[in-house]
């Protein structure tokens, strides 16, 4: 367990509520890349892999909850895009 990990992992927890927010209040996925959702998806799932295989401690919660975060968000795009399309024909 590295308090360096633990770090970047609390600093972007901290993060992604205020981005979920901003998605919610927004209502729109402009200015939004799925492209960069998946690419933090794809890190937080090789860093719980990573966990799981070589060194199980219990940041691997961090990862996960973290890894939730994204989620939300991902949905909250879609979402979004939705409503986005759904705009443009009224």
């Amino acid at each position: 367990m590295s308090i360096f990990e633990i770090g970047m992992l609390v600093c972007f927890g901290f993060a992604w509520p205020a981005n979920i927010l901003k998605s919610i209040k927004s209502r729109t996925a402009k200015g939004r890349s799925l492209m960069f959702l998946i690419v933090v998806l794809l890190g937080y799932i090789c860093g719980i892999t990573h966990k799981l295989l070589y060194s199980r401690d219990v940041v691997i919660f961090l990862y996960i909850l973290n890894l939730i975060m994204v989620l939300i968000d991902m949905l909250l795009y879609f979402r979004n895009k939705k409503l986005d399309k759904k705009n443009e024909i009224n």
